[in-house]
């Protein structure tokens, strides 16, 4: 038994699950162009498939973002893991739209329960010195591996056989690796319950939360919604308006925002993160002038500027929210405080993308990016004000 404690994996373990989890998220995200050419669907209903993912995350949110403190993390991620596997099938097996609904729909089941349990299992697993690096690693995993998925599909699309194909083979294997990891994780939730009934919390929050939580939860909103303008919409723009068909290159101009998030997670710590939240709102609203400017100009340099200046700011933002947001939680009750405040972050990833898809096809796709970045400019910018004004306490 001792010889198995000590190679029981830890908080980095945690986090590769993780972030092989959100990777399988963002894996159709190059592919949408070859999934029109084979189905033949809208840009609205590109933005709506898309959005079908973020409703479902919130939905788990919703009906069980508390679940894993009753039941515990290991449970949950594997769970999570199963449905990851289930939706890269439904990818594999699609013939037309609902299957792609499926896949998506599953998808964000899957997020929606790794969001919360996976955050609070790579925390909990870190030594008392490793709080700070675990809480890194943590949201690095997250970004990381929503950066991943169209960076791999991208290339594998590109430049191997069965574009289509390939990259859900892929995923699935490394799925399987992760559901191995899981089973070897240590539990963390000190009495865990077997199975019992869920209990939907809704969006609450503790009132000792409650301070953190607004200016917090405003701040992931809007450099969520940026991430969602770059995962169903920036691949369309960049074939349409800019004529960048390479796959792998939209790939990577994906990958480039969450890259630049993950190095923006990393300066949090240094600047403190209650400076963190109002610097990293003023650099995205930055992030999403280059991205207008791009619109107006037609410029992919402009567009990769825009990726990395916006995702530079959500990191900061993003991280130092989440910070303070598990720091002022209740141990008993942080799980469901974080999937509380990812309700609010995904809110931001699929309702503007929904209004951008709507007004692509009366205005434009120029037009609706333009309306979008304009809107997402306010609410960064005020709730950088907010917490600039009002120093969230917490973390």
């Amino acid at each position: 038994m001792n010889t198995a404690s000590r190679w029981r994996p830890g908080y980095l373990a945690a986090a590769v699950v993780f972030a092989i989890g959100m990777a399988g998220t963002t894996l159709p995200t190059p592919l949408y162009g070859l999934y029109q050419e084979q189905i033949g669907f809208s840009e609205l209903m590109e933005t709506v498939v898309f959005a079908v993912y973020a409703v479902a995350v919130i939905t788990v949110l919703l009906v069980a973002g508390n679940y894993s403190d009753e039941v515990g993390r290991r449970p949950v991620l594997l769970c999570a893991m199963a449905l990851s596997a289930a939706s890269a099938g439904c990818f594999l097996l699609q013939s037309g739209l609902p299957l792609l609904f499926a896949g998506r729909l599953l998808s964000g089941f899957a997020a929606g329960l790794l969001s919360g349990a996976a955050t609070a299992a790579v925390i909990e697993l870190a030594g008392p010195g490793q709080k700070a690096r675990a809480g890194f690693a943590a949201t690095a995993a997250n970004m990381g591996g929503l950066g991943c998925g169209p960076l791999l599909s991208g290339l594998l699309a590109q430049y191997a056989p069965w574009p289509l194909m390939l990259p859900f083979w892929v995923h699935l294997g490394l799925v399987a690796v992760a559901g191995v990891i899981t089973w070897f994780l240590p539990e963390t939730v000190a009495k865990p319950k077997r199975w019992p009934p869920l209990t939907p919390q809704g969006v609450t929050v503790p009132s000792e939360v409650k301070g953190v939580f607004t200016p917090a939860s405003l701040a992931a909103f809007a450099g969520f919604a940026l991430l969602g303008l770059f995962t169903a919409v920036a691949p369309t723009f960049a074939s349409q308006a800019l004529g960048v068909r390479n796959l792998a290159v939209s790939g990577a101009v994906v990958f480039s925002v969450f890259l630049a998030s993950t190095v923006g997670q990393s300066l949090t710590q240094r600047i403190g993160a209650r400076l963190a939240l109002p610097v990293g709102c003023g650099i995205l609203v930055v992030g999403l002038l280059f991205v207008a400017s791009s619109l107006i100009a037609e410029s992919m340099p402009l567009l990769v500027l825009g990726a990395l200046c916006g995702g530079i700011g959500q990191g900061l933002a993003f991280r130092a929210a989440l910070t303070l947001v598990s720091g002022a939680a209740p141990a008993q009750r942080r799980g469901g405080t974080i999937s509380a405040f990812f309700v609010v972050a995904y809110a931001g990833i699929s309702v503007p993308v929904v209004g951008v898809g709507a007004l692509a096809t009366w205005l434009g796709l120029r037009q609706a990016g333009l309306i979008f970045t304009g809107c997402v400019m306010l609410l960064a910018a005020g709730a950088g004000t907010y917490a600039a004004r009002r120093p969230p306490t917490g973390a």
